[in-house]
């Protein structure tokens, strides 16, 4: 660990060495690293430090200014790591106390418990948001994202404990990627049992939901214009992958051919592309649910045809972030699932949280489903 000792001094805690952030001023605008002596813990807070953090694809659409972003800040929302301080008494989503040493994954959003759409069971839209690798950098919370070598985590964070078998990057992932597949399948309203699924997008969002599902017995077929990425698909446990460059008609063809079915019941899109959001509702039996993930940043007008949506009797459904429980959820099924699907291959190089801007620059290439920085 990075920590080699802890003092308290009130509500303070004091790490040697100090905490360094690796600090974002925006576009064009290299990291810089930013020393926090000390950490102010609020009841309920946690201090962690971070084991590796992985960038998510939001963080590139930023960097690459396809986002706006208050600035400074301080990215990554996609890690895992052990806590090293409590501010009082604090428990994970399960109920168990936490303590130093343990080894835990956090959600993206604070929650506060206290809103109308907290109330509404919408804790990842609370009025007043806070958000890990998202929010201004501002004095007191200064260690507000996993680039950095500890989190100072609110009140409000749901917090998971997870084990210390399975490796870092098929843990880090689950406080984005794995929580919103979880989220996916859940809004897509079906028993997956026997359902043919169609997944468009074969990165780490499309290759995890294509795994839960097929965990569950669902027949998926992943549609994604990377042959490489197909291929990766099967491994996952899509029963089939197709070519969105085949032409529109002709994918969704080859696609419901594969499935053996006229129309999907479910279309999960993942890749934020237009065309493929078209083909994801396109591709619908009657009566069928599109959930829509991928989108989360300004893109072009969809053609979507609304009489066929009418006359169809089809859903389409948002989802964006999610709930505390799909975040446990999320750790229970990698926990089981790992050895049985090659997660550990969706993580590509490691860098040095000094070298977090290679990192984004080999995320945006595209090669690879996740880098990772470890502090």
């Amino acid at each position: 660990m990075h920590t080699t000792l802890t003092a308290h001094a009130g509500n303070d805690v004091f790490i040697r060495p100090s905490p360094v952030a690796m600090v974002w001023q925006g576009p064009g605008h290299p990291h810089q690293a930013m020393a926090v002596p000390g950490v102010p813990l609020g009841p309920g807070d946690v201090l962690v430090e971070v084991e590796l953090a992985t960038v998510c694809g939001s963080d590139v659409h930023t960097v690459l200014g396809h986002r706006d972003a208050t600035t400074p800040l301080v990215f990554g929302h996609e890690q895992v790591g052990r806590v090293v301080a409590v501010g009082g008494p604090v428990t994970a989503v399960d109920g168990t106390a936490l303590v130093a040493g343990m080894r835990v994954v956090w959600s993206v959003i604070v929650s506060c418990g206290a809103c109308d759409r907290c109330a509404a069971g919408l804790e990842q839209k609370r009025r007043r948001l806070a958000k890990y690798g998202h929010d201004r950098v501002h004095r007191g919370w200064e260690l507000s994202g996993s680039f950095a070598t500890h989190v100072e985590l609110l009140a409000g964070t749901a917090i998971v404990i997870v084990g210390e078998t399975p490796p870092a990057a098929v843990f880090a992932p689950a406080s984005c990627a794995t929580a919103t597949a979880v989220a996916a399948l859940d809004v897509a309203g079906c028993e997956l049992a026997g359902t043919a699924i169609m997944v468009t997008g074969a990165g780490m969002l499309g290759l995890t939901v294509a795994a839960m599902a097929a965990d569950a017995g669902a027949r998926v077929v992943v549609s994604d214009p990377d042959p490489a990425r197909r291929a990766l698909a099967t491994r996952f446990g899509a029963i089939a992958a197709v070519d969105p460059g085949l032409g529109a008609a002709e994918h969704l063809e080859a696609a419901h051919l594969a499935a053996g079915v006229e129309g999907f019941p479910v279309a999960i899109e993942m890749s934020g592309n237009a065309q493929a959001v078209d083909a994801a509702i396109g591709s619908l039996s009657v009566g069928g649910t599109a959930v829509l993930v991928g989108s989360v940043s300004p893109g072009v007008p969809l053609g979507i045809d609304a009489e066929r949506i009418v006359r169809g009797l089809l859903t389409v459904r948002g989802v964006h972030n999610y709930r505390p429980r799909d975040l446990a959820r999320a750790v229970d099924f990698l926990t089981g699932a790992w050895r049985r699907y090659p997660f550990t291959e969706l993580v590509g190089p490691e860098f040095r949280l000094a070298d977090v801007d290679d990192a984004l620059a080999a995320a945006a290439s595209g090669a690879f489903p996740r880098v990772a920085v470890r502090p």
